[in-house]
């Protein structure tokens, strides 16, 4: 019986994001919020693992009231509980941060039964930074294997878990002690549609919540106290000029390509 637990996080519809011009900062007023695409993998990971071996997969996430509803999309996909961490005191958390709070949660989960396995995306689309996942398993001294693709199998008997980790342009097969934290990448599963049943049940469900007093933090370690970085400026990249297609004879296409990129002194003159 595996004991999971699988982070998701509430982001903004990256579609739909715009930078105000004035201010430099991300517009999400009217913006819908959705699971973090790489955790909703994530999640029906954890619950295929739950299929095949049997135990418990709770769904954690930190963020603002609103963000039950990401929960909620995880009871649906198959998650037995959800637990948010809100609290005024975690607002203006950086990865470290936010990391230290998830932490703490999960240590909290196992108390009752010891944690086996924690789920996380690979990054949020919100942020890109891929830290918290991994901030999480130096924290509680898990067995630490990013960009999974593939879980092969989970020797509950020796205490191992066998995955493929999606490198550039090859794989790593590799195995890992339990407990262990997978980050995971889309190519590990399909999602499948959850059925109306199970919508209405999550739809239902009572989320627990969390704030600062349930899981015994250092005051020092959350909130903008506790986050040594922090987001500058977001700006939107350059508009990249449209590319010139040269067509013709090869050889006078080149001989119009060279003058053309010493024109722009992208090569020199001979």
């Amino acid at each position: 019986m595996l004991q999971i637990v699988v982070c998701v996080k509430q982001v903004p519809d990256t579609a739909e994001v715009r930078i105000d011009p004035r201010t430099n900062t991300l517009v999400r007023a009217g913006v819908p919020a959705i699971i973090n695409p790489f955790d909703a993998h994530a999640v029906e990971a954890a619950v295929r693992l739950k299929e095949k071996y049997g135990g418990r997969v709770t769904a954690l996430s930190m963020g603002p009231p609103q963000a039950e509803e990401v929960l909620r999309r995880a009871l649906g996909m198959g998650a037995d509980q959800a637990i948010l961490l809100t609290d005024r005191a975690f607002a203006g958390s950086d990865t470290l941060a936010t990391s230290y709070i998830l932490a703490r949660a999960i240590e909290t989960i196992s108390r009752e039964t010891p944690v086996d396995l924690v789920f996380c995306g690979k990054q949020a689309i919100d942020g890109d930074t891929a830290q918290v996942g991994p901030g999480i398993a130096t924290r509680l001294g898990f067995t630490q294997l990013t960009y999974c693709m593939a879980i092969d199998a989970v020797d509950l008997e020796q205490g191992y878990i066998h995955v493929q980790r999606k490198l550039e342009g090859k794989r790593e097969i590799i195995r890992g002690r339990l407990p262990a934290l997978l980050t995971v990448v889309k190519d590990l599963n399909e999602l499948r549609y959850p059925s109306l049943p199970a919508l209405i049940r999550a739809a239902r469900a009572t989320i627990t919540t969390w704030g600062k007093d349930n899981l015994d933090l250092d005051p020092a370690q959350i909130g903008l106290k506790g986050s040594p970085t922090s987001v500058r400026r977001i700006f939107a990249p350059p508009v990249r000029p449209g590319g010139e297609i040269i067509p013709g004879d090869p050889r006078e296409a080149a001989a119009l390509l060279v003058e053309k990129l010493v024109q722009t002194k992208v090569i020199a003159d001979k």
